[in-house]
């Protein structure tokens, strides 16, 4: 690691331990390899991350993820236990792949019926297996433009009505076994023809119209219950002409805040998406996500991101009351999270459960009547 998260501020308002703990608390930190290496625990013993994200780089085989999720766990301050993260929609996005079940994907069981409950306890029975508490799952996008290179069959569905009633049952069945759910990705990433990882997007459609599309699968988790929504890096011109909804003032705390009456954790997609990545300062980035509302900020490998986004964290703190005010309350909602979902869980399955006959008999129903 090149950098070392050495922060030396000082301020008058809060003492700079307090403003390191929340900077740590609002960050979901990705890794290199299959284990813990030095740097890593160098970076956690200063910046105590409040999550972990998993990526098929960091998976071998389940016995394997189990060792590494506890030995993430250990890393963490007693009183701030971490929640570790992973993508396993199925389809093109699932991290966990064989001994572990092949889940089709959400475009079949969207159209398969009523198995979407199903799946979802299914998917979290295997997470739990493995020691994972939160699944950046399910996509609450609906599939509207045909030339969208990203989303397509990771939706269940092209209307909103139909996307809505199946993420409503996998959030309830999901979270019901234990797992955070996450919808993704807020407003909506259904309309683009750009790819966020690769550049920046723009959905050019009128607000009401975008209120009656994207916005009702949202609604519709938000009444699940749902622990955590995932931000887009996406610029909706009707509600900001400059800033994607990661980064705008308008986006997550009118709509989503106000409108929709979400007070649950709000997660930016990954900081090293190109969509904002180098064309923000990572201090630019912290103070406006900050402004947005946006409780967790997710830094997928590179240590020199998270090392200057957990500097950006701290100082934006005592540079602003304001700013202050709004990571005491993002630190709050994750505290919150944290109490709800790792309390009083369902024991963990073993690792016999993954690809169990049960599972795959599943899925290959999902195939048979999604792809019928």
């Amino acid at each position: 690691m090149s950098a070392r998260p050495r922060v030396t501020a000082t301020g008058e308002a809060t003492s700079l331990h307090d403003r390191k703990v929340r900077a740590g608390q609002r960050m979901w930190i990705g890794l290199a390899g299959h284990a813990v290496d030095d740097d890593l625990r160098a970076l956690c013993k200063e910046v105590q991350p409040s999550g972990f994200v998993l990526f098929a780089r960091n998976i071998a085989e389940p016995a394997q993820v189990l060792d590494l999720t506890r030995e993430l766990r250990s890393l963490a301050h007693p009183h701030h236990p971490v929640l570790v993260s992973v993508d396993q929609e199925g389809g093109r996005v699932q991290r966990l792949r064989e001994p572990a079940t092949r889940w089709p994907p959400m475009r079949h069981v969207g159209q398969a019926g009523d198995l979407t409950a199903e799946v979802a306890r299914a998917i979290a029975r295997e997470l739990r297996a493995v020691g994972i508490d939160l699944d950046f799952a399910p996509v609450a996008d609906v599939d509207s433009n045909p030339a969208n290179p990203v989303i397509g069959d990771r939706a269940f569905a092209t209307t909103p009505e139909a996307v809505a009633r199946h993420v409503d049952a996998f959030v309830t069945a999901m979270q019901a076994e234990g797992v955070v759910a996450c919808a993704k990705h807020f407003p909506g990433h259904g309309d683009t023809r750009v790819d966020s990882h690769l550049d920046l997007p723009v959905v050019e459609e009128e607000d009401p119209r975008l209120r009656t599309r994207e916005l009702v699968p949202f609604a519709a988790a938000v009444r699940a219950g749902v622990g955590t929504i995932m931000t887009a890096h996406v610029v909706y011109p009707a509600w900001d002409e400059e800033l994607p909804a990661t980064l705008s003032p308008h986006v997550i705390p009118r709509l989503l805040r106000e409108e929709l009456g979400y007070d649950g954790v709000v997660v930016s997609d990954d900081l090293e998406m190109k969509a904002v990545h180098g064309r923000w300062e990572a201090s630019t980035q912290v103070q406006l996500a900050t402004e947005a509302s946006v409780d967790v900020l997710l830094c997928c490998k590179e240590p020199e991101l998270q090392v200057a986004v957990f500097q950006a964290l701290v100082r934006a703190q005592e540079a602003h009351a304001g700013l202050e005010r709004a990571s005491r309350d993002a630190a709050a909602r994750v505290h919150r999270l944290r109490e709800r979902f790792l309390r009083d869980r369902p024991r963990a399955p073993g690792l016999e459960i993954l690809g169990c006959a049960a599972h795959r008999l599943l899925a290959a129903q999902v195939r048979e009547r999604g792809e019928g």
